[in-house]
């Protein structure tokens, strides 16, 4: 895979993606985000192989995570916008269009099957909060700085407001969203956006305790579980009762479902279990 912005490396069904722009703080560019999701969906692809990948773990190069957008870009496409409507009315909005990639992104990394893990360290701003808000398991360091400025740069965090009101609640992400949120490693961990926080040096052995824990699930049932879950945020309970049913009968009666309670019956460990 030819990347620019990403590392990547496969080891035990998990593929680890590092944002690698370094001398940015791993600022979100227009090519990043094309290779996320080019990565992302190379590795549903495996669905069904004997090397399948399960789990997505990000994670950012050189003691940060994400410093959001690159701004050359919004500049590059505000630029372009400039000279659209000089020259044909304005018809096309190159920096919505921009926007909508990552908002896009985000949607596909929220919406897969795959368990998602980020690992937190260093800044943590708009696009990175947001992705961090996107992840299934948040595991950050104690080197953690979050924040949320774009009201106080004259923009507004609109692809990443569903996440944040997903993970925070309503009340907690409209504060930090008009007040320009700052957050420390304790005070995320606080409010529910990271699950963990540890110094650098346990990070890598915190990530395995959660990796291991990931393995031990079923793929199918994780996935499954997932988009249950994602209905559950927005219907009443009693409308998820027979199509909770039916996902739960077609776990239980397919391979997983058997696999899983004859290892259980066996006292073994199911198939899909990874050392």
């Amino acid at each position: 895979m030819n990347l620019e912005a990403l590392r990547v490396d496969l080891t035990r069904a998990t593929l680890h993606i590092w944002l690698s722009r370094p001398e940015s703080r791993n600022a979100m560019s227009l090519q990043m985000v094309a290779e996320l999701r080019q990565v992302l969906e190379q590795a549903e692809a495996t669905k069904g192989q004997s090397d399948a990948v399960r789990i997505i773990v990000l994670r950012g190069d050189g003691g940060h995570f994400c410093a959001g957008a690159d701004l050359k870009d919004m500049a590059a496409a505000r630029m372009r916008a400039m000279q659209g409507s000089a020259q044909d009315g304005g018809a096309e909005d190159p920096i919505a269009e921009v926007n909508a990639a990552f908002g896009e992104l985000c949607v596909a990394y929220a919406r897969t099957p795959l368990a998602v893990v980020a690992v937190l360290e260093g800044t943590v701003m708009g696009g990175g909060f947001g992705l961090a808000c996107v992840a299934d398991v948040a595991i950050a360091s104690e080197t953690a700085k979050f924040r949320l400025p774009e009201t106080s740069l004259g923009v507004v965090p609109a692809q990443i407001a569903p996440f944040l009101v997903e993970r925070l609640g309503y009340s907690q992400a409209k504060r930090l969203a008009v007040t320009g949120g700052r957050l420390d490693a304790a005070a995320a961990l606080r409010l529910g956006l990271v699950h963990s926080v540890v110094a650098t040096a346990d990070l890598q052995r915190e990530l395995e305790t959660v990796l291991t824990d990931i393995l031990a699930c079923a793929p199918g049932a994780l996935g499954a579980t997932k988009a249950l879950m994602a209905q559950a945020r927005l219907r009443a309970p009693q409308d998820l009762v027979h199509e909770a049913a039916a996902v739960f009968s077609q776990a239980a009666q397919g391979p997983e479902g058997l696999e899983g309670m004859t290892a259980f019956i066996q006292k073994r460990k199911p198939q899909w279990a990874m050392p």
